[in-house]
């Protein structure tokens, strides 16, 4: 399993290579199952699924952002697969993009984010790799090199505003950006994926998302999320995070949710609100727990300044 993982990463990294910084790569082909605009680099990399599953592992299920959960009836394990994560830097011909594959077992047919065995991220462009086994630790291509830093003044750190509502997500995130912006580092990386892979090669100290707990804890929001996303709610799915949050826990890392808490009873196939993530990661536990007062502090001035 943990071959056949990682022979899918770089046969979809193979297919998508080419199509990096194409214009024809940027048609659009309708939304897919998670709601997202679906453009014909997505498509080219859900065909090359489609195919291969159906020669090397048909008796496997495998869920997508375009095209759902697909599975035979006695299926045992399901393959959780991001095609491109980031598909608008790869069609911008950027270097965050990335090929995400899970694999977890099916089990009752619910299974959750504690459920996933091998995770696997590949950068189209370089080539670089991260291969996890659920306690078995990660092989990364280049060495793993988490930071000791706890200092949010001198913090690398990532965060998204694809699909997101700009003005309450800086209401958020705003004292972080201040406190960070000279001595340490902002980033809008374009990929959930390839920002949590940073982690586990030290260049970035943290990656924040808090979207879905905006909508949870900020009443009217989903209503913003909605006009941004142009009647979808644009979150991070199971399937952005299966594969990275595996890599950076099993080089030492800490993952939650949007609040602090594990990500192990989330469940892993769905699309929709409530089944997105919102996370908190970070390259160690100290400046992890800095994060969730920090996010703590900014849910609260979002929630005073709208009454």
């Amino acid at each position: 399993m943990r071959a056949l993982v990682l022979e899918l990463a770089l046969r979809l990294r193979e297919r998508v290579l080419p199509e990096l910084g194409s214009h024809a790569g940027r048609a659009q082909t309708g939304p897919g199952a998670g709601g997202d605009v679906t453009f014909a680099i997505d498509a080219a990399a859900e065909r090359e699924l489609e195919e291969f599953v159906a020669e090397r592992a048909p008796r496997l299920a495998f869920y997508s952002e375009d095209r759902g959960l697909v599975s035979p009836a006695d299926a045992t394990h399901v393959l959780l697969v991001d095609p491109i994560d980031g598909t608008r830097p790869a069609m911008a011909g950027l270097e965050s993009a990335c090929v995400a594959v899970a694999l977890a077992p099916l089990g009752d047919g619910a299974p959750t984010m504690a459920d996933v065995e091998i995770g696997c991220v590949v950068e189209i462009k370089s080539g670089a790799s991260f291969l996890a086994v659920r306690g078995s630790g990660v092989e990364a291509q280049p060495p793993t090199a988490l930071s000791t830093n706890a200092d949010v003044e001198r913090m690398f750190w990532g965060y998204g505003f694809r699909g997101r509502p700009v003005r309450p997500t800086v209401e958020v995130l705003g004292d972080l950006i201040d406190a960070s912006s000279v001595l340490g580092g902002t980033f809008e990386l374009g990929s959930q994926a390839f920002a949590m892979t940073r982690i586990v090669t030290g260049q970035l100290d943290a990656v924040i998302e808090v979207g879905s707990r905006l909508i949870d804890d900020v009443p009217g929001m989903r209503e913003e999320f909605e006009r941004v996303g142009h009647g979808h709610v644009l979150n991070n799915s199971p399937y952005d995070l299966a594969a990275p949050a595996l890599c950076l826990l099993e080089a030492g890392g800490v993952v939650s949710d949007g609040w602090g808490r594990a990500l192990d009873d989330r469940p892993l196939l769905g699309a929709g609100h409530e089944y997105q993530i919102s996370s908190i990661s970070a390259a160690n536990p100290e400046l992890h727990a800095a994060l969730v007062a920090a996010i703590d502090r900014g849910v609260a001035c979002l929630i005073a300044s709208r009454r």
